[in-house]
C-alpha cells in the first residue's frame, strides 16, 4: 500500500502547490501582495524499513519576502515624502517672488524712478503725485507678497495638522494587526495576507514621517521614529498630537502614559518636510519682507522729517507700518498729501537736496533675516536668488528620492513580487505533478486488482 499513499500525498502536495500558484496569479495586479510557495519534505522510510520512503509532506508555506529591502522602501517614501510635499510651495513662492510686474523689486524700482523723475521739478504737482502714486503701489506689492506667505504658512500647518489623524489611524492599524498576526501564528495559520496589510500601513506611516522597523520573535513589529521615540509595540499604539498649552504650539507623542516633545522638523516623511519648509525657509523669508518694509519706512520718513515740504513746513512720515497685519504691513498714511513730501533741505522751494538724500536710500544697506545685510535696491533680488537655491536643492533631492524609492519598489518586486512567466512554469510543473502521481495511483490500483483476481 507505500505506492499508493506515496502517491496520494504526492498529489495532495501537488494540489496545494497549484492553489499557491493560482492565488499568487490571482493577485498578479494587487498592490503590496506577496507571493507564497509551499515547501516540500520528503518523507524518510521508517526505522528498520528498507523502503525508499513515506511519500511528500507540506513543510509550510513560504512567503517570499526580504526585510532588508522592505526596510530601504520605507526609508525611500520617507525621503519621497518629505520632498515632495514642499515643492509646489516653493515653486509658488519663487515664481510669485520672481515675477517681473508682481515682485518687490518692481515695486520699489517704480518708487525710486518716480523720486528722480520728480528731481526735474520738485514744485510739480503731477510729479509729486506720482510719487505717492508709486509709494501706495509699493505698499500694495508688499503687503501682497507678506499675503502670499502668510497663506502658505496657514496652508501648510492645515496640512501638517491634517496628517496627525492619518498617522494615528495608521499606529492603531499596526497595532491592530499585531495583535492578530501574533494570535493567528500561534494556531498555525497563514497570516501572510495579514502581513501584507500591515507592510501596506508601515508604508503609509512612513511617508509621513522617518520610522525604524524591528521585527520581533513573536512575529510582531515595533515601529519607532528614527531619533527613537516608541509609535508602536506589539498591540500598543503612540497618539501624536499638537500641545499650545504653553502658548506656542508643540508637537507631541504619547505612549503608554509617557509624553514626549518632538521637534517637528526632524521628525522626517510628509510631517517633517512640510515642518522644515515652514520653519526654516518660509518663517524667515517672511522676517524679511517684514525687515525690508521696516527698514525702509523708517529710512524713508526719518528722511522726510529732515527735510521741508512746498509750504516750508517740516516734512511729515509718508509710511505706516504695522508688522501684526496680514493684510496692511505697510500703508500709506491716509493724511499724507502730494504736497506734504518734504524735498527741500532749507525750506526754500525748488531745492531737491533732500530730494536727493531720498533717492539714495536706495543704495543703502538693509539688514535681513534671511540673507544679511544688503542694499535695499538689491534686497528683493538676493530674497529670490536665495528661494531659486531652496527650490533647486529641493528638486534635486526630490528627484534622487523618487529614482531611490523607485530602485526600492523594483528590488522589492525582484523579490515578493508576482511574476507571471515563473508562476505559469510553476503551475505547468506542479500540474506535470499532479498527473504523474494520478498515474501511479492508477498503476496502484491495478496491481491492487491483479492481486486480487490471483485468489478467485
Amino acid at each position: 500500500m507505500s505506492i499508493l499513499s506515496n502517491a496520494l500525498s504526492g498529489s495532495n502536495a501537488a494540489q496545494a502547490a497549484i492553489h499557491t500558484t493560482s492565488q499568487n496569479l490571482a493577485n498578479l495586479q494587487t498592490k503590496g501582495y506577496t507571493r507564497q510557495g509551499v515547501l516540500l519534505n520528503a518523507m524518510a522510510p521508517g526505522l528498520g524499513s528498507k523502503q525508499a520512503g513515506n511519500g511528500v509532506e507540506i513543510g509550510g508555506l513560504l512567503r517570499f519576502s526580504d526585510s532588508y529591502k522592505s526596510q530601504q522602501m520605507w526609508r525611500a517614501a520617507s525621503d519621497l515624502g518629505a520632498h515632495s510635499q514642499t515643492q509646489p510651495y516653493l515653486s509658488q513662492i519663487e515664481r510669485v517672488m520672481g515675477d517681473d510686474k508682481s515682485g518687490l523689486s518692481n515695486g520699489v524700482d517704480e518708487f525710486f524712478k518716480a523720486l528722480n523723475a520728480a528731481g526735474v521739478d520738485p514744485t510739480s504737482t503731477p510729479l509729486r503725485q506720482a510719487v505717492v502714486t508709486a509709494a501706495n503701489s509699493m505698499s500694495q506689492h508688499f503687503n501682497s507678497i507678506y499675503n502670499v506667505t502668510a497663506n502658505q504658512r496657514l496652508s501648510v500647518r492645515q496640512q501638517r495638522d491634517a496628517l496627525m489623524p492619518s498617522m494615528n489611524q495608521s499606529m492603531a492599524g499596526i497595532a491592530a494587526l499585531n495583535a492578530r498576526i501574533t494570535g493567528a501564528s500561534a494556531t498555525g495559520t497563514n497570516v501572510s495576507a495579514l502581513i501584507d496589510e500591515r507592510d501596506m500601513a508601515i508604508d503609509q506611516l512612513a511617508s509621513m514621517a522617518a520610522i525604524e522597523v524591528i521585527d520581533q520573535p513573536d512575529g510582531s513589529r515595533s515601529v519607532s521614529l528614527r531619533s527613537g521615540q516608541p509609535l508602536v509595540v506589539g498591540n500598543l499604539a503612540s497618539t501624536i498630537a499638537i500641545d499650545s498649552t504653553s502658548g506656542s504650539p508643540v508637537l507631541t507623542l504619547t505612549f503608554a502614559q509617557s509624553k514626549f516633545q518632538l521637534d517637528d522638523t526632524k521628525v522626517g516623511g510628509q510631517m517633517g518636510g512640510l515642518s522644515a519648509y515652514d520653519k526654516n525657509v518660509l518663517e524667515p523669508l517672511q522676517k524679511s519682507i517684514q525687515d525690508m518694509a521696516s527698514q525702509m519706512a523708517d529710512k524713508i520718513n526719518t528722511q522726510l522729517g529732515l527735510g521741508f515740504d512746498s509750504a516750508g513746513n517740516p516734512g511729515k512720515p509718508l509710511f505706516t507700518f504695522d508688522a501684526a497685519s496680514t493684510t496692511g504691513m505697510l500703508q500709506i498714511d491716509p493724511a499724507f498729501l502730494a504736497a506734504d513730501l518734504a524735498f527741500s533741505a532749507d525750506g526754500t522751494p525748488g531745492d531737491n537736496a533732500n530730494l536727493q538724500l531720498l533717492i539714495g536710500i536706495k543704495n543703502q544697506p538693509v539688514t535681513l533675516t534671511s540673507v544679511g545685510s544688503v542694499l535695499l535696491g538689491d534686497a528683493d533680488t538676493q530674497l529670490v536668488g536665495k528661494l531659486g537655491i531652496d527650490s533647486q536643492q529641493n528638486q534635486a533631492l526630490l528627484k534622487t528620492a523618487t529614482t531611490i524609492r523607485q530602485q526600492a519598489e523594483d528590488d522589492w518586486k525582484s523579490t515578493s513580487g508576482v511574476n507571471q512567466d515563473e508562476e505559469a512554469i510553476n503551475l505547468v510543473e506542479f500540474q506535470n505533478m499532479y498527473q504523474a502521481n494520478m498515474k501511479v495511483i492508477a498503476v496502484a490500483n491495478s496491481l491492487f486488482d491483479a492481486t486480487l483476481a490471483m485468489f478467485n
